[in-house]
Formats: C-alpha cells, sequence, structure tokens
C-alpha cells in the first residue's frame, strides 16, 4: 500500500512509549508487508507502543498482543499518534 505523507503522521520507531497510534499505512512494498498483515498491523488497526528504547525492536501491542517489530521495518510503518495509552504497563 502507497501513501502520501501527511503532516500529522510519523514512523513507527519515533513514537514514544506509551502512546496510542492508528496505523496509516506503509513505505515501500515487498514480503514484509505480507508480514505485518499477518502480524495484524494493518491500515486502520490501533496499536499501544509498549517498548522503544531507541535501540533494538520497537514493542507494540495489537488486538491484545505485544508484537516485536525490528527497527527497519518500524521505519516503514506510518503511523498517526492518537494520544496517552492505557498505562498498563
Amino acid at each position: 500500500m502507497y501513501l502520501t505523507m501527511s503532516s500529522d503522521s510519523l514512523t513507527l520507531d519515533a513514537v514514544e512509549e506509551g502512546k496510542v497510534a492508528r496505523v496509516l499505512g506503509y513505505e515501500g512494498r515487498g514480503g514484509w508487508v505480507y508480514r505485518m498483515y499477518q502480524m495484524g498491523l494493518v491500515p486502520g488497526s490501533i496499536i499501544e507502543v509498549f517498548v522503544n528504547n531507541w535501540k533494538g525492536p520497537v514493542i507494540v501491542r495489537v488486538m491484545g498482543v505485544e508484537v516485536a517489530v525490528g527497527r527497519g521495518l518500524a521505519r516503514r510503518i506510518r503511523v498517526q499518534v492518537l494520544g496517552e495509552g492505557a498505562g498498563w504497563r
């Protein structure tokens, strides 16, 4: 899925811990996109960033499941931050 850049979107690797975001789409294409769909990171899904310590994978909660996304892939997933999470950490 290609998407147009909007001023209020950013990449998943730039979202702070504890924030809730909506997946907007992906930059680029390839087999990795299919893998993101398998993990539930589909456009429109709501995720909460659980761990993002600016190194290593970004760990998010999507549909009640924690998923680790490599930093390189996280740089290719566009999201829109919606606000603070539920504070379940």
